[in-house]
């Protein structure tokens, strides 16, 4: 499975795109210095119930390691 593939099947299971997990992220304190990966792992996990693999791929977007990028089935139900 492609890493854009992860993306959607997350967006599809939460309707939260990268940049909404990380906005919540950061009012949990989870992106300041020292955090380290399996705490922001293991709340993508149990808030969201997403599978390690699937919150491993939010977690390297937040940390610049892969990017991702809005399908179309986003765009349309943002500007809805």
């Amino acid at each position: 499975m492609s890493f854009q593939a992860y993306i959607d099947n997350i967006y599809t299971k939460t309707g939260k795109t990268p940049e909404d997990f990380k906005k919540l992220a950061e009012k949990k304190g989870l992106l300041k210095p020292g955090v380290k990966a399996m705490e922001v792992v293991n709340w993508l996990k149990k808030d969201f119930n997403l599978g390690h693999g699937h919150a491993m791929a939010i977690y390297a977007v937040f940390k610049g390691v892969k990017h991702a990028k809005e399908n179309k089935n986003q765009v349309k139900k943002k500007s809805k």
